[in-house]
């Protein structure tokens, strides 16, 4: 059987020759990526702050005993059919989560291999091993068949543990997450159906999956994914709607420049959409660069007033003798210099937003001044004499503690509760590293557009690193070394760690990762000498340098499957000097043990 041409899946998308017919899944190269290896990389685990992730997912390591007995209560208490709906659901958002990281992280990934690599991930997950039977797909015309067995399945095992041998298949959470994956990666409903189950008495479970346009009627898969329910009561989706539309972006966006997908993120972003159509003052609270303006601006974008004008005032970066006449305008002749009348931010704002940043460094004689102004909804223009209405919204951020400073006597207690009437903490970005590679991704974009750059996404250590970076100074911070890797890379390269950080401190503690063999491997900047690295890489102590040549060389060669013009383009060296480097190793004699001066004297 002829091998069908490899496509990738930006080149499927934008030609109409994206079919790839594969009958026999043995034509699959393990090398291409996403590979085992690739997958198992993306794995990584950050003990001190009991945290691990699967690229930019977090995930939870949970005892399979556990699992079934969560399972088993919801069966018992639920009834099956509303027990099986929702561990379908269930899998069907890890699935599509996983084909999310897949096509992002591998967008030029062989296209076989990335449909394949959801059934590397479901095992390496240790959900279950699959085996792929057949797989034939058209990804254009959205047409799809494949037949996968499974082994040592979680699922099956917990189910016969808890009920017996039994009548009906029992995988109904990875049915859900191959439907998932499958649906993400084809942008069509693809369904599968458990057709063998151990929880039946076979010896394997076998599934087969087909668009839906293949099986007919599949209201009562549909039943079971229970469609309607995808839909979130968040500004934007984690999960699409309809498991038959394209499902593009899944990572939480909500208009603007704010960009997340933590917990805290939602909750901010919850508190934000619930006051947003409400007249009251808000007071944002948190580190420096943590987003606050950004919010306050999808605050207002969001209200009643979005139409109307937002101004911002940082109220730091005014000198006190000026900040009044900034605030409240000034008339002509008021002062030296006051050669015209002009408004202040109040009245520019009258109708929309006033935001005040920084607002603890405010003098207590404007702290007072902008007290009556709130309370009244009057101002007076410096040097003025008339009284002015305004209809003003005036949404405030700070980077300190407000109740300290008042207690401090630094801030006034009734401009403090004023303020304060609904407050919403924005956390530091080293509490909610789930927002990082995210922040990461959207940040690339911007930058590359902006300095008409195209680097090629980031290197795994570069996303270890900035997984573990402490941010201190949080979303602002994180751009500009986003923006210094643009710049610093090469086009069509990814960006490392040497294109990010400069004299940046990286982290003494260190991520640890899952290596091929299984076991944790350090990650990280820990310093360590190239000969320790090499003495480690080859088991042994140090090693001649002919021996380490011909170690590189030859495992460079098993690499390429033989291949010496490409090993030696690997390593930057000619074909004739790689072979004649390789011949000269193998011809090489043992090196000679040096005699001891007292062997010599006898």
């Amino acid at each position: 059987m002829a091998r069908s041409p490899r496509i990738s899946l930006a080149e499927a998308s934008r030609t109409s020759g994206g079919l790839l017919r594969r009958g026999d899944t043995a034509q699959d190269d393990p090398a291409h990526p996403p590979t085992l290896g690739d997958l198992t990389e993306s794995l990584f685990f950050s003990p001190g702050d009991g945290r691990i992730w699967l690229q930019n997912q977090r995930m939870v390591l949970l005892h399979g005993a556990a699992f079934g007995h969560l399972r088993r209560e919801l069966i018992d208490t639920l009834g099956a059919d509303k027990a099986r709906g929702l561990l379908t659901r269930t899998g069907y958002l890890s699935g599509a989560r996983d084909a999310e990281l897949v096509r992002s992280r591998w967008p030029e990934g062989e296209l076989l291999s990335v449909f394949l690599a959801g059934t590397r991930l479901h095992a390496l997950e240790g959900v279950v091993k699959v085996t792929p039977l057949a797989v034939d797909f058209d990804k254009l015309r959205g047409t799809y068949e494949g037949e996968f067995r499974w082994e040592h399945s979680v699922e099956a095992d917990e189910h016969l543990a808890a009920y017996g041998v039994g009548t009906e298949c029992a995988c109904w959470n990875q049915i859900g997450y191959a439907i998932g994956y499958v649906t993400t990666l084809l942008g069509q409903l693809v369904v599968f159906r458990e057709v063998e189950c151990r929880a039946t008495g076979a010896a394997a479970c076998r599934v087969v999956g087909r668009h839906a346009a293949a099986w007919g009627d599949v209201s009562e898969d549909l039943h079971h994914l229970h469609a309607q329910g995808f839909h979130s009561p968040a500004p934007s989706t984690t999960a699409s709607p309809d498991p038959m539309a394209p499902t593009e972006g899944r990572a939480t966006r909500t208009p603007g420049e704010l960009v997340g997908a933590s917990s805290s993120f939602h909750s901010a972003c919850h508190q934000l959409a619930r006051v947003a159509r409400t007249r009251a003052t808000v007071l944002f609270t948190g580190e420096s660069g943590v987003g606050k303006e950004a919010f306050a601006r999808q605050l207002h974008a969001t209200g009643p007033r979005a139409a109307a004008p937002f101004v911002a005032v940082n109220c730091a970066a005014i000198p006190e003798t000026l900040l009044e006449s900034e605030l409240f305008g000034v008339e002509r002749g008021a002062f030296t210099g006051a050669t015209r009348s002009r408004p202040g931010r109040f009245e520019r704002a009258d109708g929309g937003t006033l935001f005040l940043d920084e607002i603890a460094t405010l003098s207590l004689t404007s702290q007072g001044k902008l007290l009556r102004a709130l309370q009244e909804g009057e101002i007076e223009r410096v040097g003025g004499t008339r009284t002015l209405r305004v209809d003003v919204r005036v949404i405030a951020a700070t980077n300190v503690d407000l109740h300290e400073e008042v207690r401090a006597g630094r801030f006034r207690e009734d401009l403090y509760y004023r303020l304060n009437v609904y407050p919403i903490h924005l956390p530091p970005l080293r509490e909610r590293r789930e927002d990082v590679p995210l922040l990461m991704d959207h940040f690339l974009r911007v930058e590359s557009r902006r300095h008409a750059r195209s680097p090629k996404g980031f290197t795994q250590r570069a996303m270890r690193a900035m997984m573990h970076y402490a941010f201190p100074g949080n979303i602002r911070e994180l751009q500009n070394l986003i923006e210094r890797g643009v710049i610093s890379c090469d086009d069509g390269a990814a960006i490392d760690v040497p294109h990010m950080f400069r004299r940046e401190r990286l982290p003494d503690e260190l991520l640890l990762s899952v290596g091929t063999d299984g076991n944790l491997q350090r990650e990280g900047n820990q310093a360590r000498s190239l000969r320790d690295a090499v003495a480690a890489a080859l088991d042994g102590g140090p090693q001649p340098l002919h021996r380490i040549e011909q170690h590189l060389l030859r495992e460079t060669l098993q690499q390429h499957g033989g291949n010496v013009a490409a090993a030696a383009r690997d390593l930057g060296l000619t074909r004739a000097q790689f072979a004649y480097r390789l011949r000269r190793g193998e011809q090489a004699p043992a090196p000679r043990r040096r005699r001891s001066k007292a062997a010599k004297d006898s």
